[in-house]
Order: structure tokens, then sequence, then C-alpha cells
């Protein structure tokens, strides 16, 4: 069994019922663990120590009248620095917002304390949760504890790296661009993007937000699919005006086994290199599955064009974030997109051109999606999930120069544009799809490698059911050497 510090929530809650751990222990435990170990990590960058051990000393008393708070009575945990916690900073990695303090809590912080959680810290993020690093002008770097000269991950980097490495229970994060399923995947860990729609946003937005974002979704990293299912069903469900007309009723998959699956392997895309160590940990799960007498198909795809999806990603997704360009910038960047050759559609000219969209191309873009989601939907009527890499590479070094879309990365021995790595992130995230990130082992340098399970819309269960599978039969989390 792994020790203490890095085991799943659910054992550790387990423990704290069955008296093997108190809660102020347990906690006291992590917040050892954050001074020995984050100085070097940069994981934990808002700290509410004193709070913690209030909460989880009244979770102690409350244990010894026989009272439990729920399913995470006294388990603790941070959450990523953009959702609202009352009394803490909320700044999303921008100087701008570096004194902004949450008056309240998000809606889903409010849940996973209603279950009992002791909420001890927030975990770094990059500016505006816009990149696969996540460094700050606030905060600064967070490092990978496989390596801490590559990134973690972003934007929920700190999230990743704080459980990979033992300093806390349970996470939460957000994904518009993969900003869940990455850090799992350069960290070692599991991480969920729901379906969109089905877990409140409220309290993890810029200040001016309240309406939903295109795309973006909250969700759950952990060290096990059992933590992530069990977070899932705590933080999902509609919000308070939502809840008059509806209620959330994920379907439980039929499979109880592997070889109850029929399942696709996609290893690359004809326009995106995927790293060759990456691929073969993927085909080495294909090889696995055959031998558990699971269906496997390596040439089964949706009924969509790779580049056509990509493209469309990207207008939505740079659509969807263009809100945060003052008025000033919008002039700017319009003035930029009509000196732009109709030639021109690498990155950049795409994400500008969807930066200054018209609501009448914007509505053109959503038809396009939606012709395409049913294209996913029609695929699902045949394969149970898909299975494909989260990014083109593992943990990448950190490189700070410049703009995100001039940087570039090694795949294969080529330098390609970082940028690239996003089509992972859409492929299935435009289409409102869950996929969970789960380890699938480790390139020969020793970095962990993650799977994404992809599965229908409001599939979500079925995703982590299989997660759990792989976990027992093929690939649990392991903690990086130098942490224990």
């Amino acid at each position: 069994m792994l020790d203490i510090a890095f085991r799943p929530a659910k054992q550790l809650a387990t423990d704290i019922r069955r008296k093997k751990i108190g809660c102020l222990e347990l906690l006291d435990l992590y917040l050892g663990r954050v001074e020995k170990y984050d100085g070097a990590l940069n994981t934990i960058v808002v700290r509410d120590f004193e709070r913690a051990r209030t909460r989880a000393r009244a979770a102690d008393r409350a244990l010894a009248r026989r009272q439990e708070w729920g399913p995470l009575h006294g388990v603790p945990m941070t959450i990523k620095e953009s959702y609202d916690v009352a009394g803490l900073p909320t700044t999303w990695g921008a100087p701008a917002y570096a004194k902004n303090v949450a008056t309240k809590n998000a809606v889903v912080v409010d849940r996973l304390l209603g279950a009992g959680a002791v909420l001890f810290g927030k975990t770094n993020v990059p500016l505006f949760l816009a990149d696969w690093q996540s460094y700050n002008a606030i905060y600064g770097t967070t490092n990978n504890p496989w390596d801490v000269a590559r990134a973690p991950g972003g934007s929920s980097g700190g999230s990743a790296a704080a459980l990979a490495a033992g300093l806390t229970g349970l996470e939460a994060g957000s994904d518009i661009g993969s900003s869940i399923r990455n850090p799992a995947h350069f960290c070692g860990v599991y991480g969920h993007k729901p379906s969109w729609g089905i877990v409140p946003r409220a309290g993890q937005a810029l200040p001016w937000q309240t309406a939903a974002v295109d795309i973006d979704v909250v969700g759950p990293l952990a060290r096990s699919a059992d933590d992530l299912a069990l977070a899932l069903g705590i933080m999902a469900g509609p919000d308070e005006i939502e809840a008059a007309g509806w209620q959330l009723r994920l379907a439980p998959p039929r499979q109880k086994r592997l070889r109850d699956f029929k399942v696709a392997l996609m290893l690359d895309a004809p326009e995106i290199a995927v790293d060759r160590e990456v691929q073969d940990r993927l085909r080495a799960l294909g090889e696995f599955l055959r031998r558990q007498k699971v269906k496997v198909d390596e040439r089964a795809r949706p009924a969509i064009d790779t580049g056509e999806a990509f493209a469309i990603y990207t207008r939505l997704l740079r659509a969807a974030t263009s809100d945060r360009q003052s008025d000033a910038d919008f002039e700017q960047n319009a003035a930029i997109v009509r000196g732009l050759a109709v030639s021109d559609q690498s990155y950049y000219a795409r994400a500008m051109r969807a930066a200054v969209l018209s609501h009448r191309d914007w509505l053109a873009a959503n038809e396009t999606r939606h012709r395409m989601r049913r294209a996913w939907a029609e695929f699902f009527t045949q394969y149970d999930l898909l299975l494909c890499p989260v990014a083109s590479t593992a943990a990448f070094p950190h490189d700070h120069k410049g703009e995100r879309h001039e940087r570039t990365l090694v795949v294969n021995g080529t330098r390609v544009p970082v940028t690239d790595h996003l089509f992972w992130a859409g492929y299935s995230g435009a289409f409102f799809l869950p996929s969970s990130a789960a380890p699938c082992g480790f390139t020969p340098g020793g970095l962990p490698v993650g799977v994404q399970i992809v599965g229908p819309q409001y599939g979500d269960l079925k995703c982590l059911a299989f997660a759990k599978l792989l976990e027992r039969e093929f690939q649990a989390f392991v903690p990086p050497p130098g942490y224990a």
C-alpha cells in the first residue's frame, strides 16, 4: 500500500472514519510535507493553514460525536487558484488582480466543503490560465516533481504537481484547452474533464463573467480513478437556479470488465505529429487490451476531418476567451487581422481572427461544431470509447521566452509549434465530450505518459470506469522519486 501521503482521498477518508488517523494529524502530515518539499516545487502558492487547522479540529470533534460531514470528512485538499475561496485572493496569475480577494466561495468549493473536505490552500496557474506551463508574475514558476527543469503542465499545473508530490489529498481544476488533462499527463496523475455544463462554473471565473463560457469546464484531479468519480459526484449537478428545472443523472456503464469494452485507438493525426515515446506507451496499452480480449480498432474514427476539427476548435476557443481584450486591444487586433493574408492559416492568424470574430461568423463555426458533434454521437453508437494522446510529448522543459505561439518543442527530432499540442485538447473538447486522463506508463527517460479516454457526451462514468480498470490491471499512480 502507498504511504499515507500518496493514498487516494477515498482511502484517506476511510482511514479517518476507522480512527486510523485523525483529521488534524493528517492535515499536519501534509503541511509538514509542504514545508519540506514545496520550496523546490512552488505548487501551493496561497496558504490557509490556520483556518484549515481549526476546521480539522472541528472535524475530529464531530467524528468523536459520531457525526460525519460527508464522504470527504477530514480529507485535506487544495484547489486551483482560479476558484473563489472567501477571504483568499483569486488572481488568475494576473498582476491587475493581485489585490482581488474573494468574498464568497465558488459553488464547487461549497460542495467540496459540504462533503467534509479540509481546504488548506490554492495552487499555482499561468497568466489568465492560458499556458501549458504554470508561471506568473505574482507567484512565480511551478516545477514538475518528476524533473524540476520541466513544466508540470497548465493551467492546473500546481494542482497536478502537488498531487504527484504527495502534498495534498485531492484537487480541482478547470479545462478549456486541456488544462486538467495536460497537467495530469505531465505529472502522472488522474484528471477528468467533464461533459460541458454538468459542473457549475460559478466562482471559477474572471470578475466580470457570469455566463457560462463555451468549451470551458471545471473538474477534479486526483491520484486514483475512484477519487475522480467520488469528486465528480460531489461537484456535478445544477446550480441553485437550474435545479428548479433539471437534475443530473449520468448513466452508469454497462461494462464491468475490460473485455466488455469496444474501443478505438488513435496514436496520432495527419496534421499533428506525436512523439514516438508517447505513441509507444499507447501502443503498449493497445497490446495489453487485446490480450485482455478487448475489441481494439486502430482505424476507427468519427466521420469528421481532423484538420477542420482543429480549425473549428481554435476559432471557438479564441472567441470564447476574447472578452479578456480591452476596447483598445480589440481595435489593435482587428487592425492586425486586416493585414493578414487570406492564405495565412498559422495558429497565430487563426487565433487573431477568432479574437475579433463577428457573431455571424461565430454562428457559422458553431453550426460546423454541432455537425461534428452529431458525427461523434454516431461514432459512439459503434464504439464505447476512443483512446488517444493527451499531448504530443511528455513534459517539456520550462520555456518562458516570448509569446506562447512563438515557442516550439521537439517531436521526433523536429521542432514544431507548441500550439500543436492543442489539437488533442480540442479534438474532443470542442464537442462537449468528457475525457479522463489516466497514467499509461513512462518514457525511457522516466517521464510520465497519460492516455486520454474520450467518451460520449454525458458518458463521464463510462470514461471513469475504464480508467479504474486500467488502474487496477495496467498502470496505477506511481509517486515520483525523492518525495517519500
